[in-house]
């Protein structure tokens, strides 16, 4: 019995896409990416910017870079994701093309299109390349899964409405409900 033959894609698919089309790659399948409804990009930049502001106010090294931007998570041609936060640390992973390894802490907000993704294949992906910390913000639950991957292997839940603390940050917490 014949089975269908699998493609294989590669970083060198992502950038023939055409103008505008977004996907990610992992394990050489592509996941094509939809346009984000407004609670998403609210999240992504309030976010984006408390964390940013917390790093500054310390003259902090690490450095916050929303999507589009590219992580290529373990170096080879079959994995490219784009998370909606991405907090990165060591400087040296950071090129014109995007971040060369794990960053040190990455925030996806779900999308109600592809849910499976964030809990699921992306935590497998992320723990296994050394991120150190994974949030997944669920605007239809108004929940958030905390993965300290650095300190344990559990995840806690929060309510939006929760003071989260942050993993990587000892004195930093952050209230969802007070950024929408």
């Amino acid at each position: 019995m014949d089975s269908a033959q699998v493609k294989i894609y590669t970083i060198e698919d992502i950038y023939a896409l055409p103008e505008g089309q977004r996907a990610e790659l992992i394990d050489g399948r592509m996941y094509m990416m939809a346009p984000q409804r407004t609670i998403h990009q609210r999240l992504v930049g309030r976010l984006g910017q408390k964390i940013a502001n917390y790093i500054d106010g310390r003259n902090g090294d690490c450095e916050v870079l929303p999507a589009p931007f590219a992580v290529f998570l373990y170096g080879d041609d079959k994995n490219y994701v784009e998370p909606d936060l991405s907090v990165i640390c060591d400087r040296t992973k950071i090129d014109d093309r995007g971040c060369s390894g794990a960053p040190d802490w990455i925030i996806e907000i779900v999308s109600p299109s592809n849910p499976y993704m964030d809990y699921n294949i992306k935590l497998f992906k992320y723990r296994t390349a050394g991120v150190r910390e994974y949030w997944i913000v669920n605007p239809a639950t108004h929940t958030v899964n905390v993965y300290d991957f650095e300190n344990e292997t559990e995840s806690n839940q929060y309510k939006f409405d929760d003071v989260i603390p942050v993993c990587i940050y000892e004195d930093f917490s952050i209230r969802i409900a007070d950024l929408i």
